[in-house]
């Protein structure tokens, strides 16, 4: 690829003085970056990991244990200073699920990430007490970690977590030119607050250093090749790796996938995202009004629409609750087009709100306090991650041109996409040039990618993109669906490749089609409980930026 042809050319300037040109800084850095990660690799697989009591070992089950990897903040500088990422772990059950007596062969270590940027995957080891994780759980590790930056792994903050929720807030799908300056106002001071919290440190959060540090953790568990499950943006910084440490892959998914192309990141993705939910809104939508008998909030999506218009207008004139307002309202519903388990309890909450009961959209809506550290966590993460990632345009004018044109047909999401990623148009750090990911025949052991045709978050394309880009890969889609994350859900077509791949190294053809899986029950249950393997998502205007 062409990183490691530039890094052989360096190496050979080294070797060769005078009979080559001397090679330019960014290259020197690179060169420095490689050697300083196999040498953080090699110190950790020499250090291993002390695996012991979670923080919260409290509330969690006792076979899940934590423990730390030490990495350098910056890998052209190894011997600087150094962060820990906090590590968790379930070993192998060894137990066939199906009752039997016989012990099943351990394959190793399964790493994952649940994307973000700026989710947590420290829970992700307490999947396998869930039913459709059972054969996986019986034959790997599972193992989760906090990235860097994400608490505890050296937690980055920009604003003071007790004046970050700062409901109820507006959500114009058409803002004013005074409400745009209030928040490139807002943008402006986040971006700041992030380089005077973070100093020169900021600029070491991106995901290069993502992808390094994960073969860090590879080493530190003594695995020699790595097993990885990357959901949303996880994808990405996993697409990063198998791109820089092809020969360190045994066997990597790529679930719900970034469009990696370079000219995307993260501008034009954050573009297509918000068209892409427009859509995904109408879904939303046009399942309520199937459902009109029991919701009674209209038997078309526009009739839906005009109900929720409804909501977010007296929403805007009496907060309910004191605390939710029309941007609680869309974000609320925002979180529907992720995930569809979500769809009848904000039918239920809506449709009470007009039937003059607030209280379940007060539930579902409201922005706690005590989560606000967590949040504020969360949105530094993401925002340091994408704005050093890539250039970004920096005039106003560009930003206010290119989603005023796309609000016109695709408004439900636009303007809030906008307010989530604007401080990167003034961030104070460095930008990376983008890494052209890809690997050639032969270069990667085959890989497995899971695609929902009608995602939002990550739109259909990219599982496209990563597919020719990477030599050997194979799609699986869940064809008429929407969901983010497919990995162990509802659909057992895709659990079936999954597991057959995780398990037995096999693969269907180029590509395989699943039917969608079954639409939720039109009922309002109570609120459904988070699973392990989603990633931390974030909830609305102002709260943690967008999901990836």
């Amino acid at each position: 690829m062409r990183t490691a042809a530039l890094l052989c050319s360096a190496a050979g300037t080294l070797l060769l003085g005078t009979l080559t040109a001397v090679p330019d800084a960014e290259t020197r850095t690179e060169a420095a970056e490689t050697r300083g990660t196999a040498l953080a690799a090699a110190r950790a697989r020499a250090a291993g990991i002390d695996f012991g009591p979670c923080p919260d070992a409290q509330d969690l089950p006792g076979s899940m244990r934590c423990g730390t990897v030490r990495v350098p903040l910056d890998y052209a500088r190894p011997d600087g200073e150094q962060i820990r990422l906090t590590v968790s772990r379930a070993l192998a059950t060894r137990k066939d699920p199906g009752g039997t007596r016989r012990e099943v062969r351990r394959q190793g270590a399964l790493v994952h990430n649940p994307g973000g940027p700026g989710a947590t995957g420290l829970y992700f080891p307490l999947i396998g007490l869930l039913p459709e994780w059972k054969r996986i759980a019986a034959a790997y590790d599972l193992v989760g970690y906090a990235p860097r930056g994400v608490s505890p792994s050296a937690p980055l903050s920009c604003k003071d977590p007790k004046q970050f929720f700062q409901g109820p807030s507006q959500a114009p799908t058409h803002p004013s030119e005074a409400y745009k300056r209030q928040r490139i106002a807002q943008a402006k001071a986040y971006a700041r607050g992030c380089a005077e919290r973070a100093g020169d440190a900021l600029r070491h959060y991106h995901s290069l250093n993502n992808a390094r540090d994960l073969d860090v953790v590879r080493a530190a568990l003594g695995e020699e090749r790595l097993t990885f499950l990357g959901s949303s943006y996880g994808t990405y910084f996993g697409a990063l790796y198998a791109t820089l440490f092809p020969s360190h892959v045994r066997r990597m998914v790529f679930d719900s996938v970034v469009d990696p192309r370079p000219g995307r990141l993260w501008y034009r993705n954050n573009l297509a995202q918000s068209a892409a939910f427009e859509g995904r809104w109408r879904d939303v939508k046009e399942w309520i009004a199937r459902h009109h008998r029991v919701y009674g909030l209209g038997r078309t999506a526009r009739e839906v629409q005009r109900g929720y218009e409804r909501a977010s207008a007296r929403l805007a004139a009496e907060p309910a609750g004191g605390k939710v307002g029309p941007g609680q309202l869309q974000g609320a519903f925002l979180q529907a087009g992720y995930y569809d388990d979500q769809w009848p309890h904000r039918a239920h909450a809506l449709s009470a709100y007009l039937r003059g009961d607030p209280g379940p959209l007060v539930e579902q809506a409201q922005q706690y306090p005590e989560a606000a550290a967590e949040a504020e966590n969360t949105r530094a993460v993401y925002l340091a991650v994408e704005c050093n990632d890539a250039p970004w345009p920096t005039d106003w004018r560009v930003w206010d041109r290119d989603n005023t044109r796309l609000a016109r047909v695709a408004p439900f999401e636009t303007w809030d996409n906008v307010w989530a990623n604007l401080p990167c148009a003034y961030w104070p750090a460095p930008r990376q040039r983008p890494l052209d990911v890809g690997a050639g025949p032969g270069e990667l052991p085959p890989t497995l990618i899971l695609a929902a045709e009608r995602d939002a978050a990550t739109p259909y394309r990219g599982a496209l993109e990563l597919r020719d880009r990477l030599a050997g890969s194979v799609l699986v889609t869940e064809r008429g669906a929407g969901a983010h994350g497919l990995a162990g859900g509802p659909n057992p077509c895709v659990n079936g490749h999954l597991e057959a791949y995780l398990l037995e190294g096999r693969l269907p053809g180029r590509r395989a089609d699943c039917a969608p899986h079954a639409e939720p029950e039109p009922r309002a249950p109570a609120q459904p409980a988070a699973r392990a393997k989603r990633p931390a998502a974030p909830g609305g205007p102002g709260s943690a930026g967008r999901l990836r």
